[in-house]
Formats: C-alpha cells, structure tokens, sequence
C-alpha cells in the first residue's frame, strides 16, 4: 500500500482546475518539492468539464465577453498565497474582447489553463486522471480517506479530498413527476429541468406549440438550439432583425414568475469614480451577526442590509456622474442617507426629496416584480407589452446614462462576498441566488434582439407572468395561463422546464452528497454542504470541520458567482481556492497523515 501523500479532487471542471492552479503555486512556499499524488475525478475532460466541454453546439455562447473571461490572479485577489497572472480567453484566443465567445471557445481556453497548472506542478508530483464518478468516501477522521469511484475494483487512498462537483443534477420533485406521469398516460412530452445542452429536443416537432417555464439562462439556450439550430438564420441587424425561418421550428409559448427575460448585459464600461464598498454591509455588520445567539434570517436580518448597500452604490453613482439629475449636495444626502433606517417610509423620503425622477430611483421590489398588477386586453397586446419591455431594457442596459446600473452590480458583488462570511449560520435559499441572476447575470444584448426578432417572427410567444401550469385529463393536454391575460389559457401537447434542476437533501442526483449526509456531514434545507467560510472544510452535524474533507463550488454554503470572473474585480472563487490549497497543503505538510485506513473503512 503507497504511503506517498495524496489528494483527490473531485471534479475536473473549472473548479477544480482553479483549485490546481493555486495548489501550484502555493506547493513552493509550503510543501517544497515532496513526493505528492494529485487524482482529478471526473466523468468529462479535464478543465472544460460537462459545462464547458468542447463538442456541444458552437451555437452556444458564453454569457461574459471575452475579455471579462480570466482563470488567473491579479493584485485585486485577497490572496496568501502568490499572485499568478495569465490572459484572458480573449487575449489567449485572440479575439475581440467585446465579443460573447462560444462555450467550445471556453473549453478549449479552460483545457489549455488545467494544463498550464498541472505542467506548473514540481517533479515530485504526479497527476493522476480518472474519468469516473465518485460514489462515496469513507475512512475515519484521524485516517486517510477512500474514495469510490464507479466501476472502480476498489477505492482510491487519499489524505485530504476536495470537493469541486459544480452543479448537480436532482431527482424529480413530486410536482415534475406528477407531469412525467401524466405526459406517459397521454403520450405527450414533458421535458424536466435539465441542463438544456445535455437535453434531447428531438420529441418537440416542428409548427407544434410547446409551453416553456422558465425566462432565463436555460431558456436562452433553447431558444438557440430550437431555431438556428434547427436550420433558420438572422438577417439584417439591430432593430431591424429579422428571423427567416427553416419550417422545422416548434412555436415557444414562454413565461415564467416575473414573465420577463434576464437584464440584458450591461453594454458599456463603468468609467469615472466608483461606489466605495462596502459601506453598510460590510465586515462590521456581519461580524455583528455572526455575534448573535440563534439563526439568521436572510429576510429579517440581512436584505435590509443589502437593499440599503445597493441603493448606496446606484445613489453615489448617480450623485458622482449625473448631479444635474439631483436636486440636494452630496454631503447632505449622504449624511441622510446613512442616518435613515433601511427598507422604510423615512429612507424613501429622503430619496425622493434627492432624486426627483422616480425613473433615477432604485426600487428592487419593481425589479423583481416588473409586470405585478399589469394587465393585457388579449394575447397580442401582451406580446406587443413584452418587446416594448425587452426593447427599453436593452436601450437603458447600453446607454452609459443609466451607469448606477452599473454601479449596482460592483454593489451586487460587493454584498456576495459577505455573504459567504455567513454561509455556516445562513442560506439565503434560491431567490437570491435567482434575483442576482435576473439583475447582473443576464444574457448578451445580441441575444435579446434575437428573441424579439423571434417574437416578431411568431416563433416565440410570451406567456407573461405568474405562469401556472395545468393538465387537463379529459383533452390530454397541458394548459398555460397568466394573470398579465385573465381568461386566456394556451393549450400544447409538450411542456419543456427551462432551468436548472435545484438539488435538496432529499432530491440531490449525486451518490456522493447523499452518502455524505448520510455520513454526518450538515447540509441546508435547500441541501447545500455546510462548509466552514474560513477554508472549506466540511462541517459535521455536531459544527465540527471535517479535518480531511473540503469542499467548495455551487453545492456548498460558500457558493459565489462563476469559477472564472472580470479581470481587476476581486475574483472571490480564486481567493477561496487559495485559502483552500493553502489549508491543504499546510496540513499535509505539518501533520501525520499517512495513516492507511482500516480495510472495513
């Protein structure tokens, strides 16, 4: 049996390509040039993983331009360890940095940077490849770890395990199985939430209607994959395009909650003086939470604070860049400002008494809910409502007049990384997760000018908001309705969710988590790992950290925006793989981990 130190890390993809690269750069200070095995687990290709793997459709984008793209540290980082600079996709593609490269782009870029890292690792490590899936870990907290992979003759010895799985897939709730149900008694179509490139859209035909839930990401890609990839192209550009069909397009009939696509990517640089942040959601006002006895409440506790950061962000933006639209110093609005209690009558008024354009002010509650009390004369006026909706929203998310736009995201980024300080104490469950993605990670502009040329071109039609879902036994069909259209019901043969499948504890797809959970590791309501903020570490159900088991990614209390972010913007994920690596390292470095588990492990 090998005592040579080893790691396993489970999953290839940008994660843990990320975490690799700070594991080589922090090997020299830390652990020197020792004997190290290094296993990487992962179904799908080292470096791109199943996100970002090179053979789906080239039709596909990336939702960052290209320049926006890097997997490398700079001086912005909070780093230990040492700052490793590289290029940006655009700089090492050479291509247009204002371009949205293509996911097979990525792969290609994240393959070349996982290589990059490993070739950075001294001799004295070995890498070592599996293309599997883990099953299990066992083996005791004092000992070394087994890992199990599927269809493996037995288990891999590790000191340390690091988990950077990504997203997960989930089992059917009892809602999507009840609609599996019923589309196998009736013969219809019902497609789950899935990833939308790993889906088979063959059973939706061509001129059929087929009702979509779902407005955002996952939405995007399947309006690509149903319409070019189905044989149509654009002609034309700007206003002006136009979708000239292939005949083999079924016909979307989408809506969702907000019935309302993402916020178009900001189509500008934040130039000038930028918000100082934090300011009223920082280290002091977590730290202050952290001191309490008891839960924390997202709602209670922490949005008032987050509402109140963000509005700092937009109003110091807005005083800085356009004064002429205010109408009070900024000395004494900030004053104000500061001194008004969050979310209430008082910090309202002292906001309208500044910014006299209620279009200038920031109201998150509207962003939220942009259609609630709207209501339509019929189907057609909706659609006419929605592309006036999307056709504002990507003149104002392009026009550097809007700029506290801008400055809402640096604040959104902001209110992330303190919310990983409280990510063992609080999960802010999966609105956040959503609202952050509908303000800030929203698709390209090009994008959004294709959807309306679709709608104008009647392959797609908006459903509007607070969709709900029937199926009618008696027709076999499934039945679509929205309170923008009271009275109007759209009937299909084929039901596609168009977003990502959320895991819970009891609904996760993933082997390894469950039997994690049933080991004793503490997980959320929502089935997110609890991991201590300070470096990874699994925490027990007892709120002790596993000294031999990490995690870190989207399955996990410490989840942040991407794997890979903006050049210059503080790269949280790489910040947290360096704390990780380093934990890591130091640990094998300074204790007696070589211990063989027990064979029954």
């Amino acid at each position: 049996m090998s005592l040579r130190p080893s790691i396993v890390v489970v999953g290839a993809g940008p994660r843990g390509t990320g975490f690799l690269e700070r594991l080589a750069a922090n090997l020299p200070e830390l652990y020197g040039d020792g004997p190290l095995d290094v296993h990487l687990v992962d179904p799908h290709p080292p470096g791109p993983g199943r996100i970002w793997r090179t053979e789906q459709s080239p039709l596909l984008w990336m939702n960052s331009q290209a320049e926006d793209v890097t997997m490398f540290t700079d001086e912005t980082v909070e780093l230990e360890g040492p700052v490793r600079p590289g290029p940006t996709l655009a700089e090492w593609a050479g291509i247009d940095g204002r371009t949205f490269p293509t996911r097979p782009q990525q792969g290609a870029y994240l393959r070349w940077v996982y290589e990059r890292a490993r070739d950075a690792l001294p001799a004295g490590v070995t890498v070592h490849e599996h293309r599997a899936t883990v099953l299990r870990i066992g083996g005791p907290r004092e000992g070394r770890q087994r890992v199990w992979l599927e269809g493996g003759a037995g288990p891999l010895l590790a000191d340390l395990v690091v988990l950077t799985v990504g997203h997960l897939d989930a089992e059917p709730d009892r809602e999507q199985r009840e609609l599996a149900a019923f589309a196998a008694r009736h013969r219809l179509t019902h497609l789950p939430p899935d990833f939308t490139a790993d889906t088979d859209l063959g059973a939706l035909p061509a001129g059929e209607p087929v009702l979509v839930r779902g407005l955002g990401l996952a939405f995007v890609d399947l309006m690509v994959l149903l319409t070019e990839g189905r044989g149509g192209r654009y002609e034309g550009e700007g206003d002006a395009l136009v979708y000239v069909p292939s005949g083999k397009e079924p016909v979307l009939y989408a809506g969702s909650r907000r019935g309302v696509p993402y916020h178009s990517k900001i189509g500008y640089v934040l130039d000038g003086e930028r918000p100082p942040l934090p300011r009223f959601f920082g280290t002091e006002q977590t730290d202050a939470l952290l001191r309490r006895a008891g839960p924390i409440d997202f709602r209670a506790d922490v949005w008032p604070l987050v509402d109140k950061e963000l509005g700092w962000a937009h109003y110091h933006r807005l005083f800085s860049t356009h004064p002429e639209r205010t109408s009070l110093a900024w000395s004494d609005f900030e004053e104000a400002y500061a001194a008004a209690p969050p979310l209430g009558a008082e910090l309202a008024a002292v906001v309208a008494a500044a910014v006299p354009d209620p279009a200038d002010r920031l109201d998150l509650d509207a962003l939220d809910h942009p259609l609630d009390g709207i209501r339509f004369a019929s189907a057609e006026a909706l659609q006419h409502g929605l592309r006036d909706y999307v056709t504002d929203d990507l003149n104002r998310r392009h026009d550097p007049a809007h700029s506290p736009d801008a400055a809402v995201f640096a604040g959104l980024l902001s209110v992330y990384g303190q919310l990983l300080r409280l990510g063992k104490r609080m999960d802010p469950g999966g609105w956040w997760h959503g609202f952050f993605s509908y303000l800030a990670s929203g698709p390209p502009g090009p994008r959004l000018r294709q959807l309306l040329a679709l709608s104008r071109a009647g392959i797609v039609r908006f459903l509007g908001p607070q969709v709900t879902v029937e199926t009618d036994e008696e027709r076999g069909v499934f039945r679509a309705s929205s309170a923008a259209v009271p009275g109007e019901w759209t009937e299909a043969r084929a039901l596609v969710e168009a977003r990502l499948p959320e895991p819970t504890l009891e609904l996760t797809g993933s082997p390894l988590l469950r039997a994690l959970y049933e080991d004793g590791a503490r997980a959320t309501a929502s089935g997110l790992l609890v991991v201590d903020p300070a470096d990874g570490r699994i925490l027990e159900r007892d709120g002790r950290p596993h000294p031999r088991r990490f995690a870190l990614g989207p399955h996990t209390t410490a989840r942040v925006g991407g794997a890979f972010t903006r050049p210059r913007t503080g790269g949280i994920a790489f910040g947290q793989n360096d704390v990780t690596a380093r934990a890591a390292l130091t640990f094998l470095r300074d204790r007696e981990c070589r211990i063989p588990a027990p064979l029954s492990a």
